[in-house]
Order: C-alpha cells, then structure tokens, then sequence
C-alpha cells in the first residue's frame, strides 16, 4: 500500500482585503516540512488557496495525498463546484465570472498531478496541525506586517 503524504493548510487575512497569509504543514513517513507565504493586499480565500497550491506544487513527485484544509471555499470548491464551473467556461451558476479563477485554476492543475483526497475540519478547534498551519499563516503576515509592505 502507497504511504500518503499528508497536508494540513490554512489562510488568513486582517481585513478582507488586507494583509493576509498561508501556512502548510506537510508531512511524510514521520518527517515534516512547514511553507508558508503573505501578501500586502489581499483575501482570506485567496491565501486559503495558496496554501494548497503551495503544498501540492512543493511535492518532486506524483503521490496520494491526504489534504486537510479549515476551508469549506477550498474544499467545496476543488469537489463540487469545480467540474461545473469548467463546463461553464469558468462562469458560476448565476452566469457571472468565477472569483479567483486563476487560483483555481492552478490549484486544479497542482491537484491533477496527485491523487488528492480532500478533508475538511473545523478551524481553531484543537486540531493540532490545523492549529499549526495557522500559526504559519500569523506569523508570515507578522513578518509581512513588520517589514512595512502592508497597503
């Protein structure tokens, strides 16, 4: 049986738009690695899809991944609405542009070089490496904050 890799992300945002940030915490045969990014203007759900960008684009091969993400945006998104927003020409339900196209759009490309299986838990309620990914997250907007690129 394949070992998966597990990922754990998450993304935040001081104000919506603001300063937002990404951590993930992937993780493998016991060993870890933590990524994590800020940009000065920017959204909660664009950082929560960089994160799993990032992770996914950080893997040197194919493999079956385990992604546990906070974001029922990411997660509902990448399973479900995903397929329908193609077939649309990347338009929702309503007819009108999907938002972050380009992010999904990499995100779909990232995803199809793994075998992803996506996971959803509850944010900020003890999840170790949620809490973590988090954590990541905070601390790349503080350092963004702190090197005065904030808008």
């Amino acid at each position: 049986m394949t070992e998966a890799v597990e990922i754990f992300t998450d993304g935040g945002c001081r104000g919506n738009p603001g300063v937002g940030g990404w951590g993930a915490v992937l993780r493998y045969r016991g060993k870890e690695k933590e990524l994590q990014g800020a940009e000065a203007e920017t959204t909660n759900n664009r950082m929560e899809l960089l994160a799993a960008i990032a992770a996914l684009d950080a893997l040197t091969r194919s493999c079956v991944v385990q992604l546990t993400t906070d974001s029922q945006y990411v997660k509902k998104g990448i399973t479900e609405w995903l397929p329908q927003w193609k077939r649309r020409d990347w338009r929702n339900a309503a007819g009108k542009p999907v938002k972050n196209q380009d992010l999904w759009q990499r995100l779909d490309e990232a995803a199809q070089r793994h075998e992803v299986h996506w996971h959803w838990v509850k944010g900020h309620a003890g999840h170790p490496e949620n809490e973590r990914a988090d954590e990541l997250a905070n601390a790349a907007m503080d350092a963004l904050t702190a090197q005065g690129q904030t808008a």
